[in-house]
This record gives C-alpha cells, sequence and structure tokens, in this order.
C-alpha cells in the first residue's frame, strides 16, 4: 500500500467521507483516516440515529390521537430497548454504506488517529500505525459535547446527547440544559413518550439562532404538551443521589430546585482540536475551533479544516458542502464559491418541526435592511388540516427596495423538508416577483409558502 497521497483527510464523518469522494472524482489519490467511526458522529450519534428515534415518537403521537382520523387501536405502548435497536440499526446500516461509497471510489481508509507532524506529514497511531505523506491535508476532526465545570456528565445520571440514544431504561423525568437543537430534539423525543421533561435555558428565549415569532410559537406549542421550560434561567450545581440528579436553578437572582431522574447537557459543542500535532503547524485555533479562510484554508500552507472543528453553524450539511468546495479549490476547479452561510439551512426535528434559512427579522433590521414580512398560517392550508396538523406558521423576509428574500422561517409538520424550497430561491437570488409568479402544487403544505411571499405584498389568498 502506498504511503503517499494527493490528499489526506483525517477524520471519516459528513465533512471528511464527502471531500474524499469529490476529490476522488476529480482524480486525486486520498486517504482518510478515521480512529472510530466511518459517518462520524452525524451518522452514528447525531442526524441520523437520532431522528430513528424522533421518528419512534412521531408515531407513538399519531397512536394517540388515532380516534380523531376515525381509528381505534388499544394498549398503544413502546419497548425503549427495542426502540434503541432499531436506532442503532439504521446508524449502522448507513455507516456500512459510507465505507462501501469510499471503496467504489478507491480511497484509501486507514484506521487510527492521526497527527500532523510538519509539511505534509502524517503520523498514524493504533494497530495500524505509520506515517503517510500528503501534497494537501484536509482537518475534518468535528466536535464534542461542552461541558461546564460541575456540570460534568458522567454518563449514568448526567448525560450527553450520547448517552440520551441510548438509555437503558427510559426516565420517569429529565432535565434537559439547554434548548438548542440537540437540547430540544431529545426533550420532544422524551416527552412525547411520556417523560416529565424541564427545559432549561440561560437567554431569555427558546431555540434563540430562530426569529422571535417562531421561537415563541414554540414555547406555546411545547407548553402544550406538558413541558415545562425555564428561560433566563442558569443551573448552577447538579447533586447527585443514587438514581436522580437535583438541580439549583438560578432565575432573576432566587433560586430553586428541581429534581429529575436524569439531566441532558446541551449547552454546545467544542472542536476536537487536542492531540492533532497543531503546535507542529502554523495553524492557528480560537475559542476552540480552527480558524480558517473563504476556502477553508488555515495558515499552514497546504493544511485545511472542514466542519464543526472549524466553528458554526454545527451542521452536517455544511461540512459536507465546505468539503466540496475545498477539494474543488485545491484541484483548480473553475468558479468555487465561498460558502455564504445565509443560504445555510437549519433544522430541528421537534414536533413541531422547525426549520429556517437566511436572516430573521430582527437581524435584517439590525443591518439596516428596511424589510416586508409575510406570514401565513397552517391553519389556513387544506393539506395540514386533512393531516391532522393545523399547528404551524410560516414567515417570510423581504428587502423592501429590492425584493430580495431575506430569510424564511418556518414551524409546523415536515417543514424541515420544505425549506430547501427557500434554499434554492436565496441560491438563486430570487426575488419576490419570481417567488409569487411560481405555480405551487394543490393540495400541499408548500403552499402555506407561496402564501407566506404573498401576505408580505398585502396578496395572500387564504387569510
Amino acid at each position: 500500500m502506498t504511503n503517499s497521497f494527493d490528499l489526506a483527510i483525517i477524520g471519516g464523518g459528513p465533512g471528511g467521507y464527502v471531500a474524499a469522494i469529490r476529490a476522488a472524482q476529480l482524480k486525486m489519490n486520498v486517504a482518510v483516516v478515521e480512529r472510530e467511526h466511518l459517518g462520524g458522529i452525524c451518522l452514528n450519534w447525531g442526524c441520523i440515529p437520532t431522528k430513528a428515534l424522533l421518528r419512534t415518537s412521531e408515531i407513538y403521537n399519531m397512536l394517540k390521537h388515532l380516534e380523531s382520523f376515525g381509528l381505534s387501536a388499544s394498549n398503544a405502548s413502546f419497548d425503549i430497548a427495542k426502540v434503541v435497536k432499531r436506532s442503532r440499526d439504521v446508524a449502522g446500516q448507513l455507516s456500512g454504506g459510507v465505507k462501501h461509497l469510499l471503496k467504489k471510489n478507491k480511497v484509501t481508509v486507514i484506521d487510527g488517529h492521526a497527527k500532523l507532524l510538519g509539511k505534509g506529514k502524517i503520523a498514524v497511531e493504533g494497530a495500524n500505525a505509520q506515517e503517510i505523506q500528503a501534497k494537501n491535508i484536509i482537518i475534518a476532526t468535528g466536535a464534542r459535547a461542552r461541558s461546564l465545570p460541575g456540570l460534568e456528565p458522567d454518563g449514568k445520571l448526567v448525560w450527553t446527547y450520547k448517552e440520551a440514544m441510548v438509555p437503558p431504561s427510559f426516565p420517569k423525568s429529565l432535565l434537559v440544559v439547554g434548548s438548542g437543537a440537540i437540547g430540544i430534539e431529545f426533550a420532544s423525543f422524551y416527552r412525547t413518550l411520556g417523560a416529565e421533561v424541564t427545559v432549561v435555558e440561560v437567554l431569555d428565549r427558546i431555540v434563540p439562532v430562530e426569529d422571535e415569532e417562531i421561537s415563541a410559537f414554540a414555547r406555546k406549542a411545547f407548553e402544550k404538551q406538558g413541558m415545562k421550560i425555564l428561560i433566563s434561567a442558569m443551573v448552577k450545581t447538579l447533586d447527585k443521589s443514587k438514581d436522580s440528579v437535583t438541580a439549583t436553578i438560578e432565575m432573576s437572582g432566587k433560586t430553586q430546585k428541581i429534581a429529575a431522574e436524569r439531566v441532558i447537557l446541551a449547552i454546545g459543542i467544542t472542536g476536537n482540536v487536542e492531540n492533532l500535532g497543531l503546535e507542529n503547524t502554523k495553524v492557528k485555533v480560537e475559542k476552540g475551533h480552527i480558524k480558517i479562510g473563504p476556502y477553508c484554508e488555515t495558515e499552514e500552507p497546504g493544511v485545511y479544516a472542514i466542519g464543526d472543528v472549524a466553528g458554526a453553524p454545527w451542521l452536517a450539511h455544511k461540512a459536507s458542502h465546505e468539503g466540496v468546495l475545498c477539494v474543488e479549490k485545491i484541484a483548480g476547479v473553475k468558479g468555487v464559491h465561498p460558502l455564504n452561510v445565509n443560504n445555510i439551512p437549519g433544522c430541528t426535528y421537534c414536533h413541531p418541526q422547525i426549520a429556517s434559512v437566511g436572516l430573521t427579522e430582527a437581524k435584517a433590521k439590525a443591518g439596516g435592511r428596511e424589510v416586508k414580512v409575510g406570514r401565513f398560517p397552517f391553519i389556513g392550508n387544506g393539506k395540514a388540516i386533512a393531516l391532522g396538523e393545523p399547528e404551524g406558521l410560516i414567515k417570510t423576509i423581504f428587502d423592501a427596495k429590492t425584493g430580495e428574500l431575506l430569510g424564511a422561517h418556518m414551524i409546523g409538520a415536515e417543514v424541515t423538508e420544505m425549506i430547501q424550497g427557500f434554499t434554492v430561491a436565496k441560491t438563486l437570488e430570487t426575488t419576490e416577483a419570481e417567488l409569487m409568479h411560481t405555480i405551487f402544487p394543490h393540495p400541499t403544505l408548500s403552499e402555506a409558502m407561496h402564501e407566506a411571499v404573498l401576505a408580505a405584498y398585502g396578496r395572500a389568498i387564504h387569510i
């Protein structure tokens, strides 16, 4: 086996393996060094298995409302061990698929931990210890859950996302610290299956990266489901007993104690930058992430970084896109564009789902934009009512002067699939005129997208 490559990629997650396949398509000789699982955290312990879990809770939730569809069933229950097994099987199937794709594209996969030794040299530690050389190196090592002093996970009573995905038994009560996508998805999963769930958020609203109206809508929906939500709140201590945890929470200068069987920490992530040999290069690390330029280049010539290790937004599809643009830039492909963060969609797979792309109304105004805003509720959409999913809202934001679509924000059934319509529109630099003249099929949930565009200009039909 050769030990010299055109490109070596450290990490086989959604950034790394996609970059490897694209490089192979461009006739590069490529190696991927992966120390644990092909597919990375996303496929093995993140995006994919959590969606399998959430699908179970979706179905269970529908079973509880069968009568409204003219159906009946009794004694609906779940077996958490089987729920978890299905989730792990889905992840395993897809991890095997990644292995097949890399083999099909003749990418060399090396098991082990990679460390940079200097210009173009990598030491692989582990059972397959060796040294390889590469003209170019991409660091795609991902990130891990962040912890705070006094709130460290122990894997038994205090969980990260990893333990939350494979509970040995179903907890009757949960405290979720953090209301970003990870925290809210787990809160939604466990609440739907019957656990008492309390969410604690240090900021003044849940899902804080979303538009304020969407955050408010989400909070109302979750509280209606029986979730307890504490905002502008901070967990000060976690006191553990044999099989429960008591959290001391500070709000408005006052403290309260909440007991729960388990705690899930979802307070952000930090890049995997340690023990990579970065000290042997000019690569710079800022706030736990590798500093990169517009084409993912670091300050060390020939070394690049993509995905979570290179900073926010921490999304698998962002990592994959960076992998492709980085490789194409290395290969000299013409017309490669830097990543436009405003065109990256974000999705949260709770119930109801949340999805968005572009600027929030507040950020658009803060940037000096004069805006036109459209809103359309799912209750005005025939397909939503037929599905029994009338709870939702679509909000669009346009530049009042140019008609540019600045942002779109959605909450409701299947919005994580629908957001791509607005993402394509933003990529094509679409204005309200093109969207208004686009014919949306009937009856579909996507008609609500059209109506939200029309509403921004006082032309909505069904409200």
